[in-house]
C-alpha cells in the first residue's frame, strides 16, 4: 500500500499496514459553507424559505454528481445545511419545515411518487438525487408535525418541530429518519423527541449503519447504546459543530470516538470558520483521512476507501449488561488496530514498545500545582519541568500521571492537567480528564487555553486511574494535524496511552472519559 501524507488542507495518517481479505466501500462527507439567510429581521415565507434552500440544494447536487463520478456508495450531508442555524424562534424556523413521513409505516419514494405529500419539495429533491446518483443520501433537514392540543406536551401552536435527518437508498426511497435527542441549547426552535430513536438502517454494500447528530455523541444516549447494545460499527453523523480546544474540536473529538469504539464514523460538518466551524472525517480503525480549514471559504468533498466493519461478538442489551463493557474498551492492552486483529482479517501489525511505567516511589518532586480554567472547568495543573521528567496531578479522586521526553531543549511550558467533576455548560456532563497541553504562554494562567500551533516533539506516557471505561484518547499537533497513540489500554486500575516520533509539535494529549452514570447527580 501507498503511504498517505499529512497536509494542510487533506490530511491523511502516515503509516504503512499490508492488508488482505478486507472489504471495503466508497464513501463520502461533505463540508458545506451553507449559504444562510442574510437579513435576520424579516420574517421568512415558504416561497423565501425554498428559494434559500435550494441555493444549498443545488450544491448539494453537485457533490452528488462529482460523488457519483468517483464510484461513491454513501454521502453524508452535515447538520442544517439547508437552511442554516441561524434562527430565534419556532415561528420563524416554521417555513423551512416539511412533514416527513414515518418510513417504517409507509414505503415512500417521493422522486417517483411527488404529490403523494403535500410540502414536501425538498424531500422531493433529496430522493432524486440520490436516485440519480445511485447512491445512499442522508442529510439533515427540519420537520413538523402536527399534534392535538389534548396532548400535554403538543406545543400552544399546535404542532412539533424536529432536528431529523432523512436516510434514502440508491433508488431514491426514503428508508430511515432520525429525530435528534440532545438539542444543542441554541435550539429553541426545536422539540425534543418523546423517546430515544436507535434507528438502523441496512446496505448492499456494507451492512448496517446507525445514525445520530452532533451533540448527541457526547452522551450514553443514543450514540454509546447504539453502539453497544446493537452492535453498529458504522455510522453516519451530520453535526455543524462549533469547535472548542483544547478538548473539543471536531476531528480531535470524533476521532478519538471513533477509535476508542473501533467503528467507522462519517462525519460531516459545517464549514463556516468565522463561527468555529469546520472538520469534518471519514475516521476507520485502518485510516482517518480528514479535512480541517480555518482560513478558506471553501467547502470540501472528502471521499475515502472504507473498510467493512461486522460484529465481532453479541452486542444485544442483555449481554452487553452482563459484560459491562463493550469489545473496544475491554480492560486490557491493545493498539489501535485490535478491532481488525480481533476479527483475523490478515492486518500485520506493528507492536510499540510503550515507555516504561514509573511507580509512585520515583516521581519527580511534584512541584506546586495550580488552578486553571479549561473548557470552563476548574482543572488542577502542575507544570512540566526540564528535558524529561514524571509527574503527577490529582483532581478529587482522579490521578494523572505522565512520564515524558522532549526531542529538544523545551520552548514551550506543557502542563499536566486533571479534572474529575460535572461539566454543567450547556448541560451537566461527568468528566474524567487527563490532560497534556501546550499553555498559551509562559505563564500559569495561560494554561487550559486553546492554542493550536507548537514546535516541541514529546515522547510521553500518559496515564490515570479512571473510574470509567469510556476514555477517548485525543493527540492533536501542531496545525491541527491529528495522531494515533502507538498503544493504548488498560494496565491494572490505570487507563493509558504512549506516543513516540512525532514529527510535529504537541499541542493536546488527553485521555477524555465520560461517566455517564453520574451526569445528572449532584456533586
Amino acid at each position: 500500500m501507498g503511504a498517505f501524507c499529512l497536509r494542510w488542507l487533506l490530511v491523511w495518517q502516515c503509516f504503512l499496514i499490508p492488508v488482505w481479505g478486507l472489504d471495503f466501500y466508497k464513501a463520502a462527507v461533505y463540508e458545506h459553507p451553507t449559504v444562510l439567510r442574510l437579513n435576520l429581521t424579516i420574517p421568512s415565507t415558504r416561497e423565501g424559505a425554498l428559494r434559500l434552500m435550494q441555493k444549498n440544494l443545488d450544491k448539494y447536487q453537485e457533490q452528488v454528481h462529482e460523488a457519483s463520478k468517483q464510484g461513491v456508495k454513501i454521502i453524508v450531508f452535515p447538520e442544517d445545511g439547508l437552511h442554516g442555524f441561524q434562527f430565534n424562534s419556532r415561528a420563524s424556523m416554521f417555513p423551512y419545515l416539511e412533514p416527513i413521513p414515518d418510513p417504517n409505516v409507509v414505503q415512500w419514494n417521493p422522486c417517483l411518487q411527488p404529490t403523494e405529500y403535500n410540502g414536501t419539495e425538498v424531500l422531493y429533491q433529496l430522493s432524486c438525487m440520490a436516485r440519480n446518483g445511485n447512491m445512499y443520501l442522508i442529510a439533515n433537514m427540519g420537520e413538523r408535525q402536527a399534534c392535538e392540543l389534548s396532548d400535554p406536551q403538543c406545543p400552544a401552536d399546535g404542532r412539533y418541530q424536529f432536528n431529523t435527518n432523512v436516510v434514502f437508498d440508491a433508488e431514491g426511497t426514503l428508508i430511515a429518519k432520525y429525530q435528534k435527542w440532545k438539542l444543542f441549547r441554541i435550539e429553541i426552535y426545536y422539540n425534543k423527541p418523546k423517546t430515544v430513536q436507535h434507528v438502523i438502517f441496512n446496505t448492499p454494500f456494507a451492512g448496517k449503519f446507525g445514525i445520530f447528530t452532533c451533540f448527541d455523541i457526547l452522551f450514553y444516549e443514543p450514540a454509546v447504546s447504539l453502539i453497544e447494545h446493537y452492535g453498529v460499527k458504522q455510522i453516519v453523523f451530520p453535526t455543524a459543530w462549533m469547535n472548542k480546544l483544547p478538548l473539543l474540536s471536531a476531528i480531535e473529538f470524533h476521532q478519538a470516538f471513533a477509535s476508542a469504539f473501533g467503528i467507522n464514523l462519517l462525519a460531516a460538518n459545517q464549514h463556516h470558520p468565522e463561527y468555529n466551524m469546520t472538520g469534518s472525517g471519514i475516521y476507520t480503525p485502518l485510516g482517518f483521512p480528514y479535512y480541517y480549514n480555518a482560513k478558506s471559504s471553501e467547502g470540501k468533498l472528502l471521499v475515502a476507501k472504507v473498510p467493512i466493519i461486522t460484529s465481532i461478538k453479541d452486542h444485544s442489551p442483555e449481554h452487553s449488561k452482563s459484560q459491562g463493557t463493550s469489545a473496544f474498551l475491554q480492560r486490557n492492552s491493545h493498539n489501535e488496530l485490535s478491532v481488525l486483529q480481533q476479527q483475523k482479517v490478515g492486518v500485520k501489525l506493528e507492536q510499540t514498545d510503550p515507555l516504561k511505567h514509573p511507580t509512585l516511589s520515583h516521581m519527580d518532586n511534584p512541584g506546586d500545582t495550580f488552578h486553571a480554567s479549561m473548557m470552563s472547568d476548574n482543572y488542577t495543573f502542575i507544570p512540566l519541568t526540564g528535558v524529561q521528567g514524571n509527574h503527577q496531578v490529582c483532581s478529587n479522586n482522579l490521578c494523572c500521571h505522565v512520564a515524558y521526553e522532549h526531542a529538544n531543549t523545551p520552548s514551550n511550558l506543557y502542563a499536566l492537567g486533571a479534572y474529575d467533576g460535572h461539566h454543567r455548560v450547556n448541560g451537566s456532563r461527568y468528566l474524567q480528564v487527563c490532560a497534556l497541553v501546550k499553555c498559551a504562554g509562559s505563564k500559569y494562567d495561560t494554561c487550559g487555553q486553546g492554542v493550536t500551533n507548537a514546535t516541541d516533539i514529546i515522547d510521553f506516557k500518559l496515564w490515570g486511574n479512571f473510574s470509567t471505561r469510556y476514555i477517548f484518547p485525543e493527540i492533536l499537533a501542531s496545525e491541527m494535524k491529528l495522531y494515533r497513540a502507538d498503544s493504548r489500554g488498560w494496565d491494572n486500575n490505570d487507563f493509558y496511552m504512549t506516543k513516540k516520533g512525532m514529527s510535529a509539535g504537541l499541542v493536546t494529549a488527553a485521555l477524555y472519559g465520560r461517566w455517564y452514570e453520574k451526569d445528572n447527580l449532584s456533586k
